[in-house]
């Protein structure tokens, strides 16, 4: 059975056995999916933190966990291009060096180098801050006005953000299908890798690759999401190229 809940909702509604069980309304609960949960304007007040934190403590299976959501932000991939930090996590060196081929530059504002390189050249640059879900990526004029803005103000303002080196992939003509119309425009894609997780306490118990999804946008679009509009879904082609 799936019930749909608010986190006022939850914390209205909601608490923790003795034994753990997340109940609901009267009912346990086994897997929480968050469907919402990844914006500041899903916290309006102590309310939903005060429910988040109460599924938190649970033994619910929660996806994602709060370590999970936060190990999926900027900042933590900025952090894990930091020199010797793949090697917490990975013995093999061939599996490093694979890795680190896939990165681009990722930097931390405090980075006053990078930043002034940035202010300069914004177009090789991609300003982004800890949210998800499209529409919040800066470039070109704003990406240069906000550092500026951001330099001047100092504090903590300067580690919402991560600097990001700006990928140029090579463009395809494509056929894309949107609202039901079909159009051609120069193309760019992006392949994201799915993977299920599942640990109970330190012990993993499933940890797979489960599929892919291919997002495609019109080439002189910035953004690429979805939901958004920004992009189409799509399937990959493989050659021998």
């Amino acid at each position: 059975m799936t019930i749909r809940k608010t986190l006022a909702q939850v914390e209205a509604e909601g608490l923790v056995l003795p034994n753990g069980t997340l109940v609901v309304d009267g009912r346990p609960v086994a897997v929480v999916y968050f469907r919402a949960g990844y914006a500041p304007t899903d916290y309006p007040s102590e309310v939903e933190w005060s429910a988040r934190l109460l599924i938190e403590q649970s033994s619910a299976i929660k996806c994602p966990s709060i370590s999970y959501h936060l190990v999926g932000t900027k900042k933590i991939q900025q952090e894990l291009a930091k020199p010797s930090v793949l090697e917490r996590f990975l013995d093999n060196e061939e599996d490093i060096a694979k890795l680190r081929k896939c990165f681009a530059g990722l930097w931390s504002l405090d980075n006053e180098e990078i930043v002034k390189s940035a202010i300069e050249k914004p177009d090789l640059f991609v300003l982004k801050p800890q949210r998800e879900g499209g529409g919040n990526n800066l470039y070109g004029h704003d990406l240069r006005e906000t550092l500026i803005r951001l330099k001047n103000e100092q504090g903590e303002a300067l580690a919402a953000y991560i600097l990001m080196q700006r990928i140029f992939p090579r463009a395809s003509l494509t056929q894309l299908v949107q609202g039901g119309v079909c159009f051609e425009e120069l193309s760019i894609s992006e392949l994201g890798i799915f993977g299920s997780y599942l640990r109970n306490k330190d012990k993993v118990v499933i940890n797979n690759q489960c599929g892919y999804l291919m997002r495609t946008k019109v080439s002189s679009s910035n953004e690429g999401g979805v939901a958004a509009g920004f992009a189409v879904l799509d399937s990959i082609l493989l050659t021998d190229e």
